[in-house]
């Protein structure tokens, strides 16, 4: 299972209707902007981790953000701390705006979504992602406690869904499966 699997999954679909009426969307339209978007994210979240700070950063982040309330709490996907927590994550991921602006102008041409809609969809998306890696990766462990080598496997395996040591054919596959749809 991958990110856009899991966030498709029925148990977060809770979350997608949120996403849909938080944006004005309608339900196939919030899938193809989450499937258009997800490969972006899922790169820039590769890029970071496959440093070993980057690793040790995002598991630090795991265990001390209350990511998984996004995923658990819908309703918190409307409050601007959202926005604002997707934007620190964006800015962590893609290093600049600019980036942001490109992947929304990209998701857009493919998605039909409106590329106003994807740049203030993208931060929630993001926090989206963190709250399900969250949810995966620390699950009920209430003290947040992280097994760097347990965690740092699963959120590889969350990023490289066949598990050939590269993400990109993973990208290439949900972007694909996004236009086919």
């Amino acid at each position: 299972m991958n990110i856009l699997d899991l966030l498709l999954s029925n148990e977060n679909k809770p979350a997608l209707n949120e996403l849909s009426r938080n944006f004005g969307l309608n339900e196939d339209q919030t899938r193809q902007a989450v499937e258009g978007l997800i490969p972006a994210l899922s790169r820039g979240m590769q890029n970071n981790t496959d440093s070993e700070n980057g690793m040790d950063d995002l598991l630090d982040a795991l265990r001390t953000g209350k990511h998984a309330q996004y995923m658990e709490q819908p309703n918190t996907l409307s409050r601007p701390e959202t926005s604002e927590d997707g934007k620190g994550i964006l800015g962590h991921i893609f290093g600049n705006k600019q980036v942001s602006r490109d992947v929304a102008a990209k998701v857009s041409k493919q998605s039909g979504v409106s590329s106003a809609i994807l740049k203030k969809m993208l931060p929630v998306v993001a926090s989206l992602v963190m709250g399900a890696i969250s949810k995966k990766v620390i699950g009920g462990n209430s003290a947040g406690r992280v097994n760097r080598a347990n965690s740092g496997g699963l959120i590889g395996m969350l990023l490289d869904s066949d598990r050939d040591g590269s993400i990109w054919d993973d990208v290439l596959g949900m972007a694909a499966k996004g236009l086919l749809r």
